[in-house]
């Protein structure tokens, strides 16, 4: 006998796994995710987080960051070793040798992408990093960039 309960639960099983495998394979386009975090026009979703020295970026930051006398790639260098060691995190685009990378680190569960943009800032004053980290999917991440933000800077002894 033909049960609509049934026939429905059936359809939304098959939506949602068929949701997992376009989510888990997501491509990486470096024109798209790799862009320089102080020029980012934010789109207003709970779902990115913005660190930097103030003044350096085209909108305000979440997270206000020091300038430092460091050399800006000795500072990049430290936070690619905390990311790095972070799981699920890969390189999508750039290098420290270019003063800029973009990683990509997956949820643990499903798989979502975000994506974590940082470039290198040099100024009279000091040098700094600038760090954007975005939700590919979704309107709010529940805090989750900001938290990975703080997270990398504090164990890179940057925040």
């Amino acid at each position: 006998m033909f049960s609509w309960k049934g026939w429905f639960a059936n359809v939304l099983a098959i939506l949602g796994f068929v949701g997992l495998l376009v989510v888990r394979s997501a491509e990486h386009d470096p024109d798209l995710w790799h862009v320089a975090p102080a020029d980012t026009a934010r789109t207003g979703k709970p779902n990115d987080a913005l660190a930097a020295p103030v003044g350096t970026t085209r909108v305000n930051p979440d997270i206000e960051l020091s300038l430092v006398s460091k050399p800006s790639i000795e500072l990049l260098a430290a936070l690619d070793a905390v990311a790095l060691g972070e799981p699920r995190v890969e390189v999508v685009a750039g290098g420290i040798e270019a003063g800029k990378i973009t990683y990509v680190q997956r949820s643990a569960i499903i798989g979502f992408p975000d994506y974590i943009s940082v470039s290198t800032i040099e100024t009279t004053d000091g040098n700094g990093l600038i760090l954007w980290s975005r939700s590919r999917y979704g309107y709010s991440d529940l805090g989750v960039n900001r938290a990975r933000l703080e997270r990398w800077l504090g164990q890179a002894g940057l925040l």
